[in-house]
C-alpha cells in the first residue's frame, strides 16, 4: 500500500449499549467535531499499542484560521500594486495635463 494512505474500512463491528450511554457518546462526539467512527477507530488503534491517526479537525476556528491564511496571501500579492508613492502620483499629474483625473489616448501620447 502507497505510503500516506490508509487501507479501505470494509469491517464493522456492532455493540450494544444504555440509549443514555449512545446519547452522551455521540454528544461527546458532536463536540470534538469527530465521528463516532473516527472515535472509536482511534480508541482501539490506542489499545492495541499500534499507530494513533491524529484526529481530523474541521472546527470553526481552523476554518478561520485558514481564511485569515488566504486573506493574508492575497493581502500580500495585492499591497504592492495598490501602493501609491509621491513619485507615481506626480508623473500621474503630469500627464494628466486637462486634470481630469483620467488620462485619454491623446494625453498618454502627448507625453
Amino acid at each position: 500500500m502507497p505510503v500516506g494512505q490508509s487501507s479501505k474500512k470494509t469491517e464493522t463491528i456492532e455493540i450494544r449499549l444504555p440509549p443514555e450511554t449512545k446519547a452522551a457518546f455521540m454528544a461527546r462526539c458532536q463536540s470534538t467535531r469527530r465521528t463516532a467512527s473516527e472515535t472509536l477507530r482511534s480508541f482501539i488503534d490506542q489499545d492495541l499499542g499500534g499507530r494513533v491517526q491524529a484526529p481530523r479537525r474541521h472546527g470553526l476556528v481552523w476554518h478561520a484560521l485558514a481564511a485569515a491564511v488566504a486573506g493574508l496571501a492575497v493581502g500580500a500579492v495585492a499591497a504592492p500594486s495598490l501602493a501609491r508613492t509621491a513619485g507615481s502620483d506626480a508623473a500621474f499629474h503630469r500627464l494628466d495635463r486637462n486634470h481630469d483625473g483620467q488620462l485619454s489616448v491623446e494625453e498618454f501620447r502627448a507625453r
